[in-house]
C-alpha cells in the first residue's frame, strides 16, 4: 500500500482512458468498475476487468515506492484528463490515492483490492497481424449490429481459410468481408469477437505488429505495451459465401470518392423514407432521390458500366458507409436484378498488399 510514482500526466491519462473505454461502463459490482494500479521498478501497469473483458497497459514512469492499489476507474481517468500539469505524482495517503501536482491535490478512495477477481492473461498466440490490416477489421466491425437481443450479429466472425485470415461482420442488412494474407501458428482458427471490442482495439493499437491470441473460450490482441482479451460470443454465424459469387447482372466501375460525394449531396432529398436510387446508364451512374416534402435531386457520376441497366434502391447511410470504406479507390459495384438480391462492392484493382474487402448491401424494396 506504499505506492508512490511520478508520471507524465498525458501518458497516464491516455492509458487510463484506453482502459475504461474497453471495459463496460455499467457493472453491478463496484470492485469491477475499478482500475488496478501497480507501480514497479519499470514504471506502472494499469489493469482492469469486467469478468468478460480484460486489459493490461504498461507505461514507463519514475517509481519512488512500489505498490498495488484499486481505485474507481472512470473518476480516475476523468481526473487525469482534466489535470493541466505536465507531471502528476500518485501516492497512497491512508485510505485514498492522492494525485498531486505543484498547485493541486485530488484524492480518490481506495477500493478493496483483495475482492478484485484479478485480470486474466490473454490466451495463447495464434499469429501476428500487420497493423495496416486493422482498419479493414474495423470496417467489418462497423457493419455489425448494436442490438444485444441478437448477440450473434454483434460480433465479427474471424476465421482462417488456408493462408488468409477473414473478418466478417453483418447486421443482416449489410455485410463487410475483409480478407488478408495470414501466416497461422495453429491448425484452425474460428472465433466470434465482439465487434465493439475489435473496433476499439483498431483505434488503440500503436505498434507495427499486433499479436492475435485465441483458444476455444477467449480471444485477444496484444502489442508491446498493451494486452486485451475477451470471452468469445457463442453462436452460429451465417455464411457469406452465397453473396460473394461473381454472378452479377450488371457491374459499375466508379471512383468511390466521386460516388460518395454525389450520395452525400443527394441524401438530404431522400426524405423520411430514406431511399436513394442508383440508376446505371451508358458510361455513368446516376444518384436520385425524391420526396414530396423535401423535393428532388439527381447527380450523374462518370463510370464504366457493363451488363444490364439496373436501378437499385438503398438506405443512404449504408451506401455512404460502404463507399467511404474504400477511400480514394476505384470500386466495382456488382448488381443483381430484383429488390432483395445483394449488391457487392469491392476494389476494381487488386491491392498490392493482398488485402481484399467486399462490402455487401441488401437493396431496399421500392
Amino acid at each position: 500500500m506504499d505506492l508512490d510514482v511520478t508520471s507524465a500526466t498525458r501518458t497516464l491519462a491516455y492509458a487510463a482512458n484506453d482502459l475504461v473505454r474497453l471495459l463496460r461502463g455499467r457493472v453491478l459490482d463496484p470492485v469491477l468498475s475499478g482500475v488496478v494500479l501497480e507501480a514497479n521498478a519499470h514504471g506502472f501497469v494499469l489493469a482492469g476487468t469486467d469478468r468478460e473483458r480484460s486489459m493490461r497497459v504498461s507505461r514507463s514512469a519514475r517509481t519512488h515506492a512500489e505498490g498495488r492499489v484499486l481505485v474507481p476507474g472512470r473518476p480516475f481517468a476523468e481526473t487525469l484528463r482534466n489535470i493541466d500539469s505536465p507531471e502528476v505524482r500518485l501516492v497512497v495517503e491512508g485510505r485514498k490515492l492522492a494525485l498531486r501536482t505543484p498547485n493541486a491535490r485530488f484524492a480518490l478512495p481506495l477500493l478493496d483490492l483483495p475482492s478484485h477477481p484479478g485480470v486474466r492473461e490473454a490466451p495463447p498466440r495464434v499469429g501476428v497481424l500487420d497493423i495496416d490490416v486493422l482498419p479493414l477489421a474495423a470496417v467489418a466491425a462497423s457493419t455489425a449490429s448494436r442490438d444485444d437481443a441478437l448477440p450473434v450479429f454483434t460480433g465479427v466472425h474471424v476465421k482462417q481459410l488456408g493462408e488468409r485470415l477473414v473478418f466478417v461482420g453483418t447486421d443482416r442488412f449489410r455485410m463487410a468481408v475483409a480478407s488478408v494474407p495470414w501466416e497461422s501458428e495453429v491448425a484452425e482458427l474460428d472465433v466470434l469477437i465482439p465487434a465493439n471490442l475489435l473496433a476499439e482495439i483498431a483505434k488503440q493499437a500503436d505498434d507495427a505488429e499486433v499479436v492475435l491470441h485465441a483458444d476455444a473460450d477467449r480471444v485477444g490482441m496484444s502489442w508491446p505495451t498493451t494486452e486485451v482479451s475477451s470471452t468469445v460470443l457463442d453462436a452460429p454465424f451465417p455464411s457469406e459465401a452465397r453473396h460473394l459469387t461473381d454472378a452479377f447482372d450488371g457491374t459499375v466501375d466508379v471512383a468511390a470518392a466521386d460516388l460518395a460525394g454525389a450520395v452525400r449531396r443527394v441524401t438530404p432529398f431522400a426524405g423520411a423514407q430514406g431511399t436513394l436510387l442508383l440508376e446505371v446508364g451508358d458510361a455513368e451512374v446516376r444518384v436520385r432521390a425524391a420526396d414530396q416534402q423535401f423535393g428532388d435531386a439527381e447527380e450523374a457520376v462518370k463510370a464504366t458500366t457493363s451488363g444490364d441497366r439496373i436501378t437499385t434502391a438503398y438506405q443512404p447511410r449504408y451506401l455512404s458507409d460502404a463507399l467511404q470504406a474504400f477511400g480514394t479507390q476505384t470500386v466495382r459495384i456488382g448488381l443483381r436484378a430484383g429488390n432483395r438480391r445483394s449488391t457487392v462492392i469491392t476494389g476494381a484493382e487488386p491491392d498490392p498488399s493482398g488485402a481484399e474487402l467486399h462490402y455487401v448491401l441488401m437493396p431496399k424494396r421500392t
